[in-house]
């Protein structure tokens, strides 16, 4: 979180007695990065503030009034707000201080969870309502709850699983966890990466950016392997699917089968979301109902479900997934 005491003034009468919003941390609204949290993609995300889904996307600015009650300042400057980001990222200071002009509202609340506080201001609280307002102002914003696995700590993790992706992928022995119930080349015969039956436990989740790394992964169950190919394929027959995909979870067959129909008809911007990673591979994320998904380009990915909670089912390459995520990837919306 970043604490500076930058001032935003003229952002809204509203806002304070004297004009100031005292700045804690800002974070990006936009179709290629937005807080997960608020939803599954930019328009949900955007639908959760009340705003339009402009293709430019808005700036988030948060901090407290003079009053010490909490504000969100959007702007549409949306290059400003990524500079003071950048800045605040690499230790550097930045006054960010948007210009009345590009200010498109002043919301009441937070949609995050901040542990920081200004300085020389009364503790952070929503602020009351306006009496000019005759009851039509909008109800303060409030985090997501993350207390209880859920949609919102099921994104949270993945978005940590993709920041600690080493750690995670070490946590793995392909050997054990994509082996399949009839030998190492998988339960349908073929070479390669199959969905792990075993799972890794994800706990921390609870805050933007704010895991304790994975703990020691759960024993494999080799039974409950199958390779990425049947899984996809399976997920579009039948329920009674094939004879090798016994044991598998469906939960994992249904996000397999769900990410590979975004390739037939496109989701909502920033449903899948690309950035970069080592080499030339490429980090993707995905979401969908009651699912996430995060991968390498070159390499496994995991899959979190609603149904599962805190449990993280890793997927390996096998000899469908490559072509998915290849696929995922030219779909996928990219920073700027």
């Amino acid at each position: 979180m970043r604490d500076e005491e930058s001032a935003v003034a003229g952002t809204d009468d509203a806002v304070a007695e004297d004009d100031a919003l005292y700045v804690l941390t800002a974070v990006l609204l936009t179709p290629a990065q937005f807080p997960s949290v608020l939803g599954d993609d930019y328009p949900a995300a955007c639908g959760a503030l009340g705003l339009e889904p402009y293709a430019e996307g808005y700036g988030l600015v948060l901090g407290q009034d003079g009053d010490g009650a909490r504000w969100t300042v959007v702007v549409d400057d949306v290059s400003l707000v990524a500079v003071a980001i950048a800045s605040w990222d690499c230790g550097m200071e930045y006054d960010l201080s948007p210009d009345d002009r590009s200010v498109v509202c002043a919301l009441p609340g937070w949609p995050l969870a901040l542990a920081v506080a200004a300085p020389g201001v009364p503790a952070p609280h929503d602020p009351p309502p306006d009496p000019e307002a005759e009851g039509t102002d909008l109800p303060p914003l409030t985090p997501p709850d993350t207390e209880t696995w859920g949609p919102a700590q099921r994104r949270l993790g993945a978005d940590e699983i993709a920041l600690q992706w080493a750690a995670w992928r070490d946590q793995i022995d392909d050997e054990t966890t994509f082996a399949g119930a009839n030998g190492p080349d998988g339960a349908d015969g073929t070479d390669g990466g199959n969905t792990g039956g075993g799972t890794d436990e994800l706990s921390g989740a609870d805050e933007p950016g704010g895991t304790d790394g994975p703990e020691d992964p759960k024993e494999s169950d080799a039974d409950a392997a199958v390779d990425a190919h049947s899984a996809v394929e399976s997920a579009k027959e039948s329920s009674a699917g094939s004879p090798a995909l016994s044991g598998t979870h469906p939960g994992v067959r249904r996000a397999l089968a769900e990410a590979h129909a975004y390739v037939d008809d496109p989701p909502p911007p920033g449903r899948i979301r690309s950035s970069f990673a080592p080499g030339d591979a490429r980090t993707l994320r995905a979401d969908g109902p009651g699912w996430s998904l995060v991968a390498r380009t070159d390499d496994i990915a995991f899959v979190l479900l609603d149904e599962e909670p805190g449990e993280v089912l890793p997927v390996g390459r096998g000899a469908a997934l490559p072509g998915l995520l290849k696929a995922l990837d030219a779909l996928a919306v990219r920073p700027a």
